[in-house]
């Protein structure tokens, strides 16, 4: 199989519609179009994001295309989400994309979300040279936190992962305790930048193995502010940016405490970052401190793959392509694994 293929990719797991058109490696398009909608509620709300979604495909597809100067006819492949994410919003996505290739008369790939975050580091503008394998990547995003091995672009092991809530999520929610508007976590993060991270302690939760916990802070951070707030009524506008300083530290603490465990017990120094919590800028900091001071080779994308984007999901589709794999299952699953 030809490894410079013409693919559009479409990514509708959450809350935002993208559509890309890639040549090989090579992006020609990424386009992402977000969802305000949501904003008033605070969170996602799953059938406005589906009702969203089936409104913005068609621009969002059209526009991809018209930016990479490429006809529905020069492609040769359409790739998608397959999954895990929000069903409805799955199924926008893959039914669209199932009936453009039927029409184009072309293969429908689907692929799997979280594998797509990893690989986006293969895209060509992604790095100078892209991670060797093995490498270790901590993939953190609203939906999911997790630490994978990944030996080959179809060889993922999963080696630790969150119990419970997600990272992204505990930042969105500890946001919200604090009247941030949505979407939080990239509020708190603009305000801890302003703020200092030793002013507040909160407690970490002790984890056996290379798994983490995020639900027993988000606790922790929602009584500590209620019992404040009772002794001096000010209390979360007055400490405001001090206090997303804190809880960001203990997060990224966590996060990165476990990644150097995986490391020590893979003995692999290749580090990547990938999911939508990657462009946090302490996370991105911290793990730019531990390649000085442990020796790892960190992996960071571009802002533009770290949140959901279509472009990763073209560059899996490439990737198999390249090695000649055939095309995953195109079954659309809201919880599926590696």
């Amino acid at each position: 199989m030809k490894s410079n293929l013409l693919i559009c990719a479409i990514e509708s797991s959450c809350d935002d519609t993208s559509a890309a058109v890639l040549k090989g490696r090579q992006v020609l398009s990424n386009i992402v179009a977000d969802q305000k909608v949501h904003q008033k509620y605070g969170g996602v709300v799953p059938e406005l994001a589906s009702r969203a979604h089936q409104k913005h495909i068609v621009p969002v597809v059209d526009q991809a295309l018209k930016e990479a100067g490429v006809l529905r006819s020069d492609l040769d492949a359409i790739a998608y989400t397959k999954g895990p994410g929000l069903m409805g919003s799955l199924l926008v996505g893959a039914s669209f994309a199932r009936g453009m290739a039927i029409s184009c008369g072309i293969p429908a790939i689907g692929i799997h979300h979280m594998r797509a975050h990893i690989l986006a580091h293969f895209i060509e503008d992604a790095h100078p040279a892209p991670p060797e394998f093995p490498f270790l990547c901590l993939t953190v995003s609203g939906g999911h936190t997790q630490l994978v091995q990944v030996n080959a672009e179809r060889d993922m092991k999963l080696i630790g992962q969150t119990l419970d809530d997600a990272a992204g999520e505990a930042f969105d929610k500890a946001a919200k305790m604090l009247g941030l508007p949505y979407p939080g976590g990239p509020q708190l993060d603009k305000r801890a930048s302003e703020g200092d991270p030793g002013s507040f302690s909160f407690a970490k939760p002790r984890i056996d193995g290379l798994d983490m916990s995020f639900s027993g802070l988000k606790t922790s951070i929602l009584y500590f502010l209620q019992k404040m707030e009772r002794e001096q009524e000010d209390f979360i506008a007055t400490h405001l940016n001090d206090l997303c300083a804190s809880i960001q530290k203990t997060i990224v603490d966590i996060l990165i405490e476990k990644t150097h465990k995986a490391a020590e017990q893979t003995g692999i120094t290749q580090i990547a970052v990938a999911g939508g919590v990657s462009a946090n800028s302490a996370l991105r900091q911290r793990l730019t401190e531990m390649s000085s001071k442990k020796g790892w080779q960190i992996y960071i994308p571009p802002l533009a793959y770290c949140t959901d984007n279509a472009a990763m999901i073209g560059i899996c589709a490439a990737l198999d392509a390249e090695a000649g794999h055939p095309a995953e299952d195109g079954s659309v699953s809201a919880r599926s694994t590696f």
